[in-house]
């Protein structure tokens, strides 16, 4: 009976041709596994919780629940995702939850900051907690993480080199309704580093727009025009907001690269399509690393590397050259 209950519950524990052969017997005799009846024997509910910033739909956050799922899909667990848990009534209503109902066997944090009261509420599920891109390992069993700070770094660097003196970086500010700290947060500190270490003088200018992303396009639109000297070079906190402002600026003719090189931050989606000069990060490769960290300490094993950073690119295409003037 172990082994029928592994080729439902654990399918990665038996072969193939043993499941094939479970599953054939189990649908001639309409035989159905009760997950409830399961998870009161393990004393798990076989299933993971997947905390997001913002909603499935977003490239990072797709990418990351495809990663985790080719992992924990063949070892039988299913995947809850709570999106928007940034904003305070969601999080709020998510932290005050689940420590009652106990439906996780583990929780994937990606992107975002807890709180020591949301650690603390989050052990008295005695699981696994797993960061992916968190602004700190504080209160996580377990982490993967790029260098945001450094990623920046890289790209305002390239552009220096490039001979740019004239830069400008656009970023999502914060407002009322966003709580704790975002891991793209850092990126600003990576563009400041860069432009304190250049050899000859930078002018550096931040500009913060609208989380919204319509909004913050024609916000980033309205702030550049009102600059007495348009830049260079323009650095973008996500290729999400590069993209559609290449297009914009050429609406108002400003060709880029001619006029202006822009580089935006993690080879998304349509990046390589549209040329776009940015910073690859990998997020399905991510996700597959946090599922099996929590995988191996729900097994009651240790973590011989409990944080890691992940690899980071610079990406050169087409969307950056060197300054005409």
């Amino acid at each position: 009976m172990s082994t029928v209950g592994r080729a439902f519950t654990n399918p990665g524990r038996v072969s193939a041709k043993t499941r094939e052969h479970v599953l054939a017997v189990a649908a001639d005799m309409g035989y159905q596994v009760s997950r409830s009846a399961s998870a009161l024997k393990s004393g798990q509910s076989k299933r993971f919780a997947l905390l997001m910033n913002e909603t499935l739909t977003s490239w990072f956050n797709a990418s990351v629940l495809s990663g985790i799922n080719s992992v924990l899909q063949p070892e039988g667990y299913d995947i809850s995702f709570y999106e928007r848990i940034d904003a305070v009534d969601t999080r709020h209503r998510f932290f005050d939850t689940l420590p009652l109902r106990r439906n996780a066997d583990a929780v994937i944090v990606a992107s975002f900051a807890i709180d020591p009261h949301e650690v603390e509420q989050l052990r008295t599920l005695h699981v696994p907690i797993i960061g992916i891109n968190v602004p700190s390992t504080e209160g996580f069993d377990g982490s993967i993480s790029i260098d945001d700070r450094e990623g920046m770094r890289l790209a305002a660097q390239h552009l220096i080199h490039l001979g740019h003196r004239d830069l400008v970086y656009l970023c999502s500010e914060m407002d009322d309704t966003v709580t704790l700290t975002y891991s793209t947060d850092m990126r600003l500190f990576g563009f400041e580093d860069a432009c304190q270490a250049a050899s000859e003088p930078i002018r550096a200018q931040v500009i913060s727009l609208p989380r919204d992303r319509e909004q913050a396009i024609e916000s980033a639109v309205a702030q550049l025009f009102a600059l007495n000297r348009f830049p260079t070079g323009i650095c973008c906190q996500s290729d999400g907001l590069a993209l559609p402002l290449i297009s914009r600026l050429h609406q108002y003719g400003r060709n880029v690269p001619d006029d202006c090189s822009v580089i935006g931050f993690d080879d998304m989606v349509f990046a390589s399509d549209f040329g776009l000069t940015t910073i690859r990060q990998h997020p399905f490769d991510m996700g597959a690393t946090a599922a099996h960290k929590a995988l191996t300490l729900i097994e009651g094993q240790f973590l011989p590397k409990a944080h890691e950073t992940a690899p980071i690119q610079l990406v050169p295409r087409q969307t950056d050259t060197v300054p005409r003037h």
